[in-house]
């Protein structure tokens, strides 16, 4: 019966939540949802003790996580991103500049103009090291994003080893090693085994997000300990990163910094950062071309109509059965450009406007559903119900 009340207790807290979301996102309060929302994910106690006996109980086991607390928990560790993203946690199905924080963005600039073209090389290489590490946090219940920490703390490398003596591609020191199951001697280190010490960093990871149920805190404690960000946090009188960065050494808050610029680069397919801080399109590793090279004859062919609205390429495309390499030569840096200027030039060939034109409202409502809650855009096509007023016609015919 206990367990069975924590999860009635999370299931009604996650609609809640989901509900003042959407409540924001369609401004149907002005002033106080942000203020509840605060409420909600920093001080609500009753969510944090579910999370903290639910994190408790994953950490201490020494079997495999059942599955079914693992979902519930990921339900509400993904929340811990609550200060990097506008929804709470990042959908790879929108445009990246769509759902980050401002903040963020600047933030990470500078050490996207140094370190970019290294990490779009690392994308091709570090798959097989990334779905290892994504399917060991899964059975943690930790947020995939989490496995960019590794590339900041080690290049991903199992020989990096710090002047420090934090070894391995989540660079424990021998004492925190221990501390989570690694055996550290002279004829064994398992910091540099790759499967036991992504266990090891799941453990870690999730006994500091029980301490501050925010994952930009936790890296900032992964970093530099956990005393020192409490310590920021009484001195800011804060647990925003936002507010309190600048409580913390210089050393942690580029720690946060590289991981918020690593998951841009590795999660954004089109867009880096230019000398001069523009947004521009030429990530040589994007599997889509963007600079548009359409011939005489498809561009003959082509027809233009300005667009406005929260349109997303990847469900236009998929509506109009087209391929993202070709919706993405018609139309460069789509979800970009229509995100920052609010409006866009489309072009499609005529046959695919004029099927675009007859759907777009359809179109368009997928894409705001899709914006306010974080599902991936389905494959298949969305098949819409036809006008009754055709059928009629043809039936009269």
């Amino acid at each position: 019966m206990k367990i069975s009340n924590q999860l009635k207790n999370i299931f009604f807290i996650l609609i809640f939540i989901l509900l003042l979301n959407a409540a924001k996102a369609n401004n149907y309060f002005c002033v106080s949802v942000p203020t509840i929302l605060i409420n909600i994910q920093d001080t609500s106690k009753d969510e944090e003790i579910i999370e903290d006996s639910l994190i408790n109980e994953v950490i201490k086991s020494k079997s495999e996580p059942q599955k079914e607390k693992v979902q519930y928990l990921s339900q509400l560790t993904r929340y811990g991103f609550k200060n990097l993203f506008t929804q709470f946690n990042y959908n790879p199905s929108l445009p990246y500049s769509a759902q980050v924080n401002p903040n963020a963005e600047l933030y990470m600039q500078d050490y996207l103009r140094t370190h970019q073209q290294y990490l779009l090389k690392m994308k091709l290489w570090a798959i097989p090291y990334f779905n290892l590490i994504d399917n060991i946090f899964t059975q943690y219940g930790l947020p995939r994003e989490l496995k960019y920490l590794a590339v900041i703390e080690s290049s991903l490398q199992t020989g990096a080893t710090s002047w420090v003596g934090a070894a391995g591609p989540w660079q424990f020191m021998p004492e925190t090693a221990r501390r989570y199951g690694l055996k550290v001697d002279r004829q064994n280190d398992e910091r540099r085994d790759y499967f036991k010490s992504t266990h090891a960093a799941a453990h870690f990871l999730l006994t500091l997000y029980s301490i501050f149920h925010d994952w930009l805190l936790v890296i900032a404690a992964y970093n530099g300990g956990a005393e020192r960000v409490n310590s920021a946090i009484k001195q800011s009188g804060s647990k925003d990163f936002w507010t309190l960065q600048y409580h913390l050494p210089q050393e942690s808050r580029n720690h946060v910094k590289k991981f918020i610029a690593t998951h841009f680069i590795m999660e954004n397919n089109s867009t880096v950062i230019s000398n001069d801080n523009k947004s521009i399109s030429q990530d040589p590793l994007n599997p889509f071309d963007n600079k548009s090279k359409l011939s005489d004859i498809e561009k003959e062919n082509a027809a233009t109509q300005t667009i406005s609205g929260k349109y997303i390429s990847k469900v236009i495309a998929k509506n109009l059965s087209m391929e993202m390499s070709v919706f993405n030569n018609y139309n460069p840096d789509f979800d970009n450009r229509i995100s920052q200027n609010g409006q866009f030039d489309l072009r499609l060939p005529k046959e695919k406007m004029d099927l675009f034109i007859a759907i777009k409202y359809q179109i368009l409502n997928e894409c705001v559903e899709l914006m306010l809650g974080d599902n991936e855009v389905p494959v298949s096509k969305t098949t819409y119900p036809s006008n009754p007023k055709s059928k009629n016609k043809k039936t009269n015919q």
